[in-house]
Formats: structure tokens, C-alpha cells, sequence
């Protein structure tokens, strides 16, 4: 069973400001025929002069071992832009994602997997240009880990099923945890509540 959807494009502020230094591309959203969110964030169509769908999610449960997954699987499955943020820890200009306005009800799962991150209830506006929630939808749903690049201390959030990197977590956020999940959207797919 694969889920019908398709991703997008954010991330966190400190990343954006400087991804949008280097010329990051914007995302373009489209709309899936599954009744699912179908969002862009391939910087080239697989079809030119098709409207720009992306692949589906799959089944979170279709892959014995996700963190066993190659690079060379991984370019199969992924968009180039998917391959970028949650392969190679890319990110995307504020404002850019397609997600970063979606106000419907369900759950943000990893774009990569398939396995469920966040849900929409702890999602917020944050005015940084990216998705933003203060809580996942389960403390062991993602992984944590020390970020030194960019010449700075954050803490990384990863999809603990794949690895795949999600974005920031920072000590900024409302109540009642205080904290901002700061998400890049080409990492996730969006699956409306029933």
C-alpha cells in the first residue's frame, strides 16, 4: 500500500537565511489527484511540460530496514530536492513551502518513509517562513542530534525510522513545551484526517 501524496519545500530561519544566500530554489506546489495534499518541491519536472507531481509516499511498512536504504535507492525514490534536505541535510528559503500555509487536519509524515512525525494540531505560525510545531506526534517518532555546521551549536531533528533530516528544534517556542519544531517542508507529506 502506498500512500498518494506528494511534498514540498522549508526549513529552519538560521538555514534559510543562509540558503537563500546561495540561491536555493523555490518550490512550486501542484495538485495531487488522490485527494491527498500534493505539494512541489522538485527543482525539475520528470515530465517537461507536465504539471509537476511528485512520487508517492510509500507505505512505511514496505522497507524491512529504512536506515539500510542507499544513496542509489534513495535517488530513486526521492525528487532531487527531497534527495537534497533529507539525504544531504539541504534546506530551503523561507516561505517557499506549500505546507507552510496548510491549515487542514491530519498528519505530517517523513517524506522519505512514510512514518508519521507530526500532527497538525501542534503545528502553529511561527513567522519564520517554515512549518513549525511544538510538539512531534510521538517523543520517539524523531531522533535529536548536536548540529556544529555553520558555525554554531543546534540541535537537528531527524525521522528516527529513516534518518532522513527533518530540520531544527529551538528553545523558542509556545506553550506547553516551549519549543519550535522547525521543519523543512520538502521533507514531509501531508495526509489529511479522515
Amino acid at each position: 500500500m502506498r500512500f498518494g501524496l506528494s511534498v514540498v519545500g522549508g526549513a529552519c530561519l538560521v538555514c534559510g537565511l543562509l540558503a537563500g544566500a546561495v540561491g536555493c530554489l523555490q518550490a512550486e506546489g501542484t495538485t495531487g489527484t488522490t485527494g491527498a495534499v500534493a505539494v512541489g518541491g522538485e527543482d525539475e519536472p520528470r515530465n517537461a511540460g507536465a504539471t509537476p507531481a511528485l512520487p508517492d509516499v510509500p507505505d512505511p511498512d514496505a522497507v524491512e530496514d529504512w536506515r539500510a536504504v542507499t544513496d542509489a535507492q534513495w535517488r530513486e525514490r526521492l525528487t532531487r530536492e527531497q534527495f537534497r534536505v533529507l539525504r544531504r541535510h539541504g534546506t530551503e528559503r523561507a516561505g517557499s513551502g506549500v505546507l507552510l500555509h496548510n491549515n487542514a487536519e491530519g498528519t505530517y509524515v517523513c517524506a522519505g518513509c512514510g512514518a508519521p512525525l507530526f500532527a497538525s494540531s501542534a503545528k502553529y505560525d511561527s513567522g519564520t517562513g517554515w512549518p513549525s510545531f511544538w510538539q512531534p506526534i510521538a517523543e520517539d517518532a524523531v531522533g535529536r542530534m548536536e548540529d556544529r555546521s555553520l558555525g554554531m551549536v543546534r540541535t537537528e531533528v531527524h525521522c528516527a525510522r529513516c534518518g532522513g533530516h527533518q530540520g531544527h528544534v529551538f528553545p523558542d517556542g509556545p506553550e506547553p513545551t516551549g519549543l519550535r519544531y522547525c521543519i523543512n517542508s520538502a521533507s514531509l507529506a501531508f495526509v489529511p484526517a479522515e
